[in-house]
């Protein structure tokens, strides 16, 4: 599975950052409203033009309080998004014309190494001629493309100079290079649950930032550690200082960040405060991982600060599953980065996921366990109409993805695939990873 291009939307509020997500990803996703502040929910999608799928992240618009905070946080957002995204859409309002908030992102764009696409928006189909346009050449970031966000015009234009800037060279997917043997695992979870100190205990080495503050590393590292033999790439995640006394934007910017090392990463490893449980958050954030097909250990930090009787683990184990109901095949470790308690059965843990994540099996082996399942759960029938289950044949890995063939795809049931899933989990194990199935019909 080829690693997908980040694409993150920049701006200042109210330029219509959300309108363009919304409009680019096919659907409305983020809430879209005149206030500054009101992106929520999801706010990456992956979208697909002239046969290229890359993820589109909305940054959302920053909550005004005063003219410092103003530019503290214009910073904050843009430095994020330069140091996650491969390309930069860099969106201003045609409207309202060129402001003093542009131009201060504009500086840090054209210092950053990154491909800059500039979109200006609001502008419909009888004003593109509008002097507006021409005034955001001042930014020095290339030619502006007019667009309309809220009529959908102009899209083909922006989306074709998006690609353009896509880098196809040989670092677009190091962890399918054969000589690569490399394990890439990304760290990914809350601020100040431990991500850092946890990778320093791994390491052997105070390499990364270690603090009680929230978020103290800034930047996106990768460690590279040699483990018996075998060699990882730990990508710790954290990266936001608590500027913001937003909840909503550091939830953004912990998601920007996880995103893109969950991109390049063959296994995430999630973080979860034992203290404070499992919470919404790290429920949005194993959703990324799900959704991106990567093997997940969740891995429970500080459990040496929790009081402990011979049902703790059981208890802790079932609200894990509750909350997170949607990763059934997660494995789960209890850790302390602090004493190094459990820390080296994390590494059998990731090498053991990650093989079943690359796990490949023969089709005849694939069709025995099949026919097995199909003799002791017949498949269902809708209205006399019968489903009629042909074959099974594995067509990818990472995650393992299986093409069932079948006489109507509307008669396979979610709950007929999901049995299916179930009895290949039981054959062939696929711990820790997520599994995909294409459903395909074929005639009698």
């Amino acid at each position: 599975m080829m690693k997908k291009n980040i694409v993150a939307v920049v701006g200042r509020p109210n330029v219509g950052k959300s309108s363009l997500f919304n409009a680019l990803a096919g659907k409305r996703i983020s809430i879209v409203e005149d206030t500054p502040g009101v992106t929520r929910d999801r706010i990456y999608q992956d979208v697909e033009w002239t046969g290229k799928t890359f993820t589109l992240i909305d940054t959302g618009g920053i909550e005004p309080d005063t003219s410092d905070s103003i530019m503290k946080q214009m910073r904050e957002q843009a430095e994020i998004a330069i140091e996650t995204a491969d390309v930069i859409v860099f969106m201003v309002d045609g409207k309202s014309g060129l402001m003093d908030a542009d131009s201060l992102v504009a500086d840090m764009l054209r210092r950053a190494d990154k491909p800059v696409v500039l979109a200006v928006n609001k502008i419909d189909a009888y004003g593109r001629d509008s002097v507006n346009i021409y005034e955001f050449y001042e930014l020095g970031l290339g030619d502006p493309i007019p667009v309309s966000a809220a009529n959908r015009q102009g899209l083909g234009d922006l989306l074709e100079e998006v690609i353009n800037r896509f880098s196809d060279g040989p670092d677009a997917e190091a962890s399918d290079d054969p000589g690569d043997d490399r394990i890439n695992v990304a760290v990914i979870g809350k601020p100040n649950v431990g991500k850092s100190s946890m990778i320093n205990r791994l390491i052997g080495d105070d390499r990364l930032l270690v603090s009680d503050i929230a978020g103290t590393t800034r930047d996106a590292v990768d460690t590279e550690v040699t483990h018996d033999g075998k060699k990882y790439v730990f990508i710790d995640t954290a990266g936001l200082r608590r500027k913001s006394k937003i909840k909503e934007q550091l939830e953004r910017f912990m998601i920007i960040r996880s995103v893109g090392a969950i991109e390049r990463a063959d296994v995430a490893v999630i973080l979860i405060d034992a203290e404070e449980g499992v919470t919404e958050q790290d429920a949005r954030i194993a959703g990324i991982a799900h959704e991106n097909g990567k093997a997940i250990i969740i891995a429970v930090n500080k459990w040496d600060l929790i009081e402990k009787d011979n049902k703790t683990v059981n208890e802790y184990t079932a609200k894990i599953r509750s909350v997170l109901s949607f990763i059934p095949y997660a494995e789960i470790v209890f850790i302390s980065a602090r004493t190094g308690q459990r820390l080296n059965r994390l590494y059998d843990m990731i090498d053991t996921v990650s093989e079943n994540h690359a796990l490949r099996v023969q089709t005849g082996v694939l069709n025995e366990v099949l026919t097995q399942a199909l003799a002791m759960q017949q498949p269902p029938s809708d209205k006399g109409r019968p489903l009629k289950v042909f074959y099974m044949t594995q067509v990818s890995v990472k995650p393992p993805t299986f093409v069932i063939f079948v006489n109507d795809k509307e008669l396979m049931h979610f709950s007929y695939t999901r049995y299916i899933e179930n009895k290949l989990r039981e054959a062939f194990g696929f711990k820790g990873t997520p599994l995909r199935f294409i459903i395909r019909e074929r005639k009698d």
